[in-house]
């Protein structure tokens, strides 16, 4: 006969005192025995395990005070009564206890859900293990033991989400900040975020200018929105996706402007259409986003050193739930990783723009030759690079109608290759005007370089066309051999000494003169016409050499043939070429 059998009565109940009092004139062995039954009771009472003991209905015939601690109720709750009677929040498959009872095998069993226990435990979790009970070969019911593991379970979890915030972070390293372009590194960041953290997102960045508007009011900041992107139903509500290039300005008690200056993020879950209107500033668009079913915002400050670039708006809408403390955190790390990449864009955009605006002003044509000499000039900077380089050509009128031809490439790149690129160039022009050698103009430009404080290496070529004995004079200083074009559409390098570059001070140029017959073009270049990656410099000069131009038509033309055959997409430094041919008489 089970215990379901039996009257519901409580096992162990507490009356090893009244069965000791009974047995005062027993036998010395079944006293003993009740004072074990004592023991026994008081080990059940005082395990931190739960204990309990059920019936083939899975009733409830005993637990021990751990177990009453656990549901946060008397032990006496659960007299007679299943679990689903007692703690209605607990999941636990009482298919698996059949299952026991059934064959005898015990079964480990995770148990999970809420008890009327306060804890500090978000999700809580029981490891317990089923025996069946049998007395004489009759199944009684079933023993449980449970222990709470909520503690591992939730450190397991952490370290899953740590884990997965790590691993979303080394995602973004690669797919945000893969140009030099604030617009498209803000995109990035907006697409990466969609759906995975927000149904819609916007960067936007501060600006001190707004194009012909006037500036904001004191106390106001405005801001431009950069990027956005939202889900397929964020996007077909019309007006919610802002476009890219609008401004709006920011007062003071927005909570946008809060995040800005504090630099901490700003959560509003579940927003007041009062607080979210101090986000979307007009009631046309708190219209449009309740349509859009929006509910939650987060407000992200994009870090910088001194003061944010800009704000990260993420929204939640319709299902979705709201913003947890633990999206907080990762969005926070997205920004920040997202800032450095802005703040470089925007310093590469300034420091390009000025560079560019310098060498295009230093790269003004080049001066005149005399009448009976043709000559054309481009240049191309590299599109991938943070800098401008140093590359400049110039054309010299000299006396006795000779003209000389510059070519020159300063090492490294930006406002300071720039600005050393312009002091070579007024250096060989005022060395040119002597008259003297072209190897020897070289030789006193690197000699005086030190003394005027420029400290970049420059390679320089210069070529002396003579129209009066139809000659090309020839030094180098580390610089890429000129190429002649002939008439038959065969191309020679000029095979020039390579003396030591400009700013060494080693001096030791040496000069050779070729023939330059009247229609022949004289190319020369810098080093981002010929040097590849993965390619040898032999090979790339013979991709050069193999061309088989015409060069009886216009020069500009034949450069840009030059540069259409190789050049392709993005060069990986800048190119100037400058060409120059004789008049036929």
């Amino acid at each position: 006969m089970g215990f379901d059998r039996l009257p519901l009565r409580w096992l162990f109940s507490g009356a090893e005192d009244v069965l000791l009092s009974a047995l005062a004139d027993a036998p010395g062995e079944a006293v003993e025995q009740a004072r074990e039954y004592g023991i026994l009771r008081s080990i059940l009472d005082s395990t931190p395990a739960s204990v309990a003991v059920l019936d083939q209905q899975l009733r409830y015939r005993y637990v021990n005070a751990a177990m009453g601690r656990m549901g946060g109720v008397p032990p006496s709750a659960f007299h007679g009564r299943t679990m689903a009677e007692v703690l209605p929040g607990i999941h636990r498959s009482d298919e698996v206890l059949r299952m026991v009872l059934d064959d005898g095998r015990p079964r480990a069993l995770s148990v999970t859900g809420t008890t009327r226990a306060p804890s500090s435990f978000r999700h809580r979790q029981w490891n317990a293990v089923y025996h069946r009970l049998e007395d004489d070969g009759r199944v009684l019911g079933l023993c449980a033991i449970s222990v709470e593991v909520s503690g591992l379970r939730q450190h397991m979890d952490d370290l899953e989400k740590a884990h997965q915030r790590l691993a979303l972070l080394d995602t973004a390293a690669t797919r945000i900040g893969t140009t030099l372009s604030v617009e498209r590194t803000c995109a990035e960041l907006t697409e990466f975020v969609v759906p995975s953290l927000a149904d819609k997102a916007s960067v936007c960045t501060l600006e001190e200018e707004s194009g012909d508007a006037p500036p904001p009011t004191p106390g106001v900041v405005r801001l431009r929105i950069t990027a956005s992107a939202g889900g397929p139903d964020i996007v077909r509500c019309r007006g919610l996706v802002g476009r890219a290039g609008d401004y709006f300005d920011v007062p003071r008690d927005s909570p946008t402007r809060k995040c800005l200056d504090t630099g901490r993020p700003w959560v509003g879950n579940l927003v007041t259409d009062d607080v979210l209107l101090k986000v979307v500033r007009t009631q046309f668009s708190l219209e449009v986003v309740r349509a859009a079913e929006i509910h939650s915002v987060l407000v992200v400050p994009l870090p910088n050193k001194g003061h944010p670039v800009g704000v990260v708006h993420l929204w939640r809408a319709a299902d979705s739930a709201p913003f947890t403390d633990e999206d907080v955190i990762v969005a926070q790390d997205l920004a920040a990783r997202a800032a450095v990449a802005i703040d470089n864009a925007r310093q590469y955009s300034l420091e390009h723009a000025m560079a560019l605006e310098l060498q295009r002003a230093l790269l003004s044509e080049p001066g005149s030759p005399h009448p009976d000499i043709e000559v054309a000039s481009r240049y191309l900077p590299a599109g991938h690079r943070a800098l401008v380089g140093g590359d400049w050509c110039d054309s010299i009128a000299l006396p006795s109608g000779r003209t000389l031809q510059v070519m020159g490439d300063v090492m490294g790149h930006g406002f300071t290759a720039a600005v050393a690129m312009s002091q070579y160039r007024s250096l060989l022009r005022t060395l040119a005007v002597s008259g003297a050698p072209v190897e020897r103009i070289l030789e006193e430009a690197d000699h005086r370089v030190a003394s005027i404080g420029v400290d970049r290496v420059a390679t320089c070529l210069l070529a002396l066309i003579d129209p009066g004995s139809g000659t090309c004079t020839i030094s180098s200083a580390g610089h890429p051999p000129p190429v002649l074009l002939h008439r038959q559409a065969r191309a020679d390098l000029v095979r020039v000494p390579a003396g030591p570059p400009l700013g060494t001070d080693l001096g030791r140029h040496e000069a050779v003169t070729v023939p330059l017959p009247p229609g022949e073009v004289l190319l020369l270049y810098t080093d981002g016409l010929v040097e590849l990656r993965r390619m040898d410099i032999d090979a790339s000069l013979r991709r050069l050499t193999d061309l088989s131009l015409d060069v009886e038509g216009p020069l500009e033309d034949v450069l840009d043939t030059v540069l259409a055959r190789l050049v392709h997409g993005l060069t990986e430094d800048d190119v100037t070429l400058l060409a120059a041919r004789l008049r036929a008489a």
